[in-house]
């Protein structure tokens, strides 16, 4: 089952009745810019959901820059706008699906199989010609109900346990630099978890924006061993998940998302921090 469709695809089902747009546009920093960019333009039959508002709780302590929303508000709002069961969800953004895969992610960790990230994104879609709309839909609500699937997601603690063992791969999905403690835009702390390898998140496109095939994906991620339990982490659990996808994409099985990310885990004084470079060596297959 792939997680992503082309905008064609989309194009073809926007009649189907049991298929929903989800706009997830959203800018660091602009935190009104996607909902105003929403309400300008959109896929018809799009709902809008916000990275802040929707699909994150407030800073607190702990727990990172995005943390995790609570489980039954967000269901409520996925009702609200006419998302249960079976409803087909595709998302999508104009942040090369970074905000996108956020929503795949929650979803697919509440048990919702139907849904998908539509290729490039929004600009994309107006370039294409294709229909768009400013009118905001009601939706008959819906009833949704998260079941939650503890395989998508690891805590501090996992992570600092698997960074430790062989049959377990940690994986940051940031810039190089970033990375390497070279450079730290955003949070206080700069450098990475000792032990994790560097995949960045954007290598999983091509230079037209679209996803790379499994093939694709897999050479990204060539020398690990499918069997690998894997962790991926970034700066706040949000451009991970777009290399969350990919993985899957790939073929890779035990994949889970550090949601708090690396702001989560300067949070705490005792996390061990590495800079520098580490190799991306290759794994020897479970039980050889």
């Amino acid at each position: 089952m792939t997680s992503t469709v082309s905008m064609q695809w989309v194009k073809d089902h926007l009649s189907c009745f049991d298929m929903i747009p989800v706009d997830s546009r959203f800018l660091s920093g602009q935190p009104e810019a996607g909902r105003a960019a929403y309400e300008a333009g959109h896929l018809p039959g799009a709902v809008y959901f916000d990275l802040e508002k929707d699909l994150s709780l407030p800073i607190s302590p702990h727990g990172g820059r995005h943390p995790l929303p609570v489980p039954e508000e967000l269901a409520l709002k996925l009702g609200a706008a006419g998302i249960g069961p079976e409803t087909r969800v595709v998302v999508y953004d104009d942040q090369d699906g970074a905000n996108a895969c956020r929503l795949w992610w929650l979803l697919r960790y509440y048990g919702h199989r139907h849904v998908v990230v539509m290729e490039q994104g929004y600009r994309a879609w107006v370039e294409a010609g294709y229909e768009v709309d400013t009118a905001v839909p009601e939706r008959e609500p819906q009833r949704f109900t998260p079941r939650l699937q503890p395989g998508w997601v690891a805590d501090r603690e996992e992570v600092m346990t698997k960074r430790l063992v062989p049959n377990a791969v940690v994986i940051d999905s940031r810039e190089p630099a970033r990375y390497a403690g070279l450079t730290e835009p955003i949070d206080k702390i700069a450098g990475h978890i000792p032990g994790a390898v560097n995949h960045y998140w954007k290598d999983g496109l091509d230079a037209a924006g679209s996803w790379k095939d499994r093939e694709g994906q897999r050479a990204r991620f060539a020398g690990i061993p499918l069997d690998r339990e894997i962790i991926v982490y970034c700066g706040s659990g949000v451009t991970a998940c777009p290399n969350v996808l990919a993985l899957k994409e790939a073929g890779f099985p035990h994949v889970k998302l550090y949601p708090g990310s690396w702001s989560d885990w300067i949070s705490y004084p005792d996390s061990p921090i590495a800079a520098g470079e580490e190799p991306n060596g290759e794994w020897e297959e479970a039980g050889a």
